[in-house]
C-alpha cells in the first residue's frame, strides 16, 4: 500500500492524474517465471488523458517495485460530463 500511495501522490503532484483510487487488498495469482504466483497487491484506478499516457507510464515504471507492473489503458464510453470536465481541467 505505501508504494500504491508513493504512487498515486507522485501522479497528482505531477499533473499527470486528476484523482487516484487505491483498491488495497487485491488477490492476484499470475502466471511468471514459468509458474503461477500469488500476491497481496493494491490497485490503481488513475484517472488522466490519452495524452498524458507515456508520461503515467514512465512515472509509474521509475517508481514501481515490479520488473513489469501492470500498466494498462481502460477507455471512458461514457460519463458525467462535469466530471470528465474536471478530470481535463485538474490536468492543465
Amino acid at each position: 500500500k505505501k508504494e500504491a500511495q508513493k504512487i498515486s501522490a507522485g501522479l497528482i503532484k505531477a499533473k499527470l492524474a486528476a484523482c487516484v483510487n487505491i483498491v488495497d487488498k487485491v488477490d492476484s495469482i499470475f502466471f511468471w517465471e514459468r509458474k503461477v504466483q500469488k500476491a497481496k497487491e493494491s490497485l490503481l484506478i488513475i484517472k488522466s488523458t490519452r495524452a498524458k499516457f507515456t508520461q503515467v507510464t514512465k512515472l509509474i515504471k521509475s517508481l514501481h517495485s515490479y520488473v513489469v507492473p501492470e500498466i494498462i489503458a481502460i477507455p471512458i464510453i461514457a460519463g458525467d460530463r462535469p466530471y470528465l470536465r474536471w478530470i481535463d481541467a485538474a490536468l492543465r
